[in-house]
């Protein structure tokens, strides 16, 4: 490849200039003196489609980024899967932006996946499959390269709420509510979770998410918010502040009710059902890369209503969920009652840990240990008035002292345990190279040991 185009297209891109990056991109292609390298085709149609795309010409991008894909020594070609299903889900054709956003997530070689599934979410979402859109938002969710889990979790909670699974939407917007976001965001999150609340009769903490959502009068509720907000007051004022049968729909303006009628918009979403898309480059300089949103929380009721029985999410099996995630290892977070959780697990971990303690104590272990104990003793007899027991008289440890060999690495050569005494057998070298055996009686002292009694050992007495 001509190196030098090549930075020239580059140089180009980064200062805005699409049009003159295209051409100088394709000069670099059709430099005959610069023979390409296996992969550099790929690298090159990708930074068109890159431009194209910049450009507004996703149909042109749709055929450079195929180009791309076509080059099987370009090792990015997850990336440019996604640019695809991007470009695709521009054009509303969301079965094969489905498709691409699928070969995206499962390439290993691409470390965004989360990107992918969110725009596979999206586009199956448009499609009217609530529920495997529920799956891609959830893996979008578990990525743990994912920057911001806060919007996929939204998302999940919409889709939750279109399946008529209200508790579990409840679960995935608390979950959100963990992580760091723009106040905007927390506010249209929190007047989502008092929508699902009111759905589980939990009219408290409905009125509670409610007025948090609009604290800093800077969001207004949608219509439907407003109903279920007034809903939820009224049931508290009444001194009912949980209700375990589902309440029957009340109706909105325009004679919608609020199961048809209730917010299911995510965050960052084109209102006006513009596309909404960004090429990914891995060679630009300083190259934003935003999420792709496109427009899939449209206010028609029947969107939902071919997927609103749609379970399969929900009830299948772990096989299932593996397949219709490429492969992808599930992570589940257990997001639900973090806080309780991680405060049972300690609990558990604190038992644990006493429980094995108190089963060494009994054994005799302690600390400091016997061992230790006895070569401190020998090691300075003179100085080891504090390894004696309490119950010793001055008069004793002075004798047994007096009895001791000043070794400082004597042998231990055996020690019987208990629980509250032990008896350690000392071999302690002399001076003139004899040696000396010890039989040392020890008690417990709290969780260490101390020396009751010291007095010369012959193996004949055993």
């Amino acid at each position: 490849m001509n190196n030098q185009l090549f930075q020239q297209a580059r140089a180009a891109y980064a200062q805005k200039d699409f049009q003159g990056a295209l051409k100088v991109y394709r000069q670099c292609l059709q430099d005959e003196a610069s023979p390409l390298a296996p992969g550099e085709m790929g690298q090159l149609y990708h930074q068109m489609g890159n431009c194209l795309v910049k450009l507004k010409q996703p149909n042109e991008a749709i055929q450079a980024y195929g180009q791309a894909v076509a080059d099987e020594a370009y090792d990015a070609r997850g990336g440019v899967h996604y640019n695809l299903g991007m470009a695709y889900a521009a054009l509303h054709d969301y079965e094969d932006a489905v498709a691409n956003f699928e070969a995206a997530a499962s390439d290993a070689k691409y470390d965004s996946a989360y990107k992918a599934y969110t725009g596979m979410g999206n586009a199956l979402l448009k499609m009217g499959k609530t529920a495997e859109a529920g799956v891609a938002f959830r893996n979008a969710a578990l990525d743990e390269a994912n920057p911001d889990p806060t919007k996929a979790l939204l998302n999940l909670g919409v889709c939750f709420m279109a399946l008529n699974r209200a508790a579990d939407a409840v679960s995935s917007y608390e979950s959100a509510l963990q992580f760091d976001m723009q106040p905007e965001m927390r506010n249209r999150l929190y007047a989502n979770l008092g929508q699902a609340y009111v759905a589980t009769g939990q009219m408290q903490k409905a009125v509670n998410a409610f007025e948090e959502s609009i604290a800093d009068k800077t969001y207004f509720l949608s219509d439907s918010a407003s109903v279920d907000y007034q809903r939820a007051v009224a049931a508290v004022a009444q001194g009912t502040s949980e209700i375990t049968q589902v309440m029957a729909p009340v109706s909105v303006p325009g004679g919608a009710a609020p199961s048809d009628s209730a917010d299911l918009s995510g965050i960052d979403v084109a209102a006006d059902g513009s596309a909404m898309y960004a090429e990914q480059d891995p060679y630009a300089a300083q190259q934003t890369d935003p999420y792709y949103y496109g427009d899939p929380y449209a206010a028609d009721a029947g969107q939902y209503g071919a997927a609103a029985g749609d379970d399969r999410f929900f009830s299948a099996s772990d096989e299932e969920l593996e397949q219709w995630s490429k492969g992808v290892a599930k992570r589940d977070r257990k997001r639900r009652n973090v806080g309780l959780k991680i405060f049972v697990v300690i609990i558990l971990l604190v038992v644990a840990a006493f429980g094995g303690a108190l089963f060494m104590y009994t054994q005799g272990w302690g600390y400091p240990s016997q061992d230790s104990v006895a070569t401190q003793l020998f090691a300075d007899p003179d100085n080891a008035s504090a390894l004696y027991s309490a119950e010793v008289s001055d008069t004793s440890a002075a004798s047994m002292t007096n009895s001791l060999v000043k070794d400082s690495a004597p042998t231990i050569n055996a020690v019987e345990k208990s629980m509250t005494d032990s008896t350690v057998y000392v071999t302690a070298e002399t001076d003139g190279g004899g040696q000396m055996q010890y039989k040392l009686s020890m008690v417990r002292d709290l969780i260490g040991w101390k020396v009751s009694n010291v007095e010369l050992y012959f193996p004949s007495q055993n």
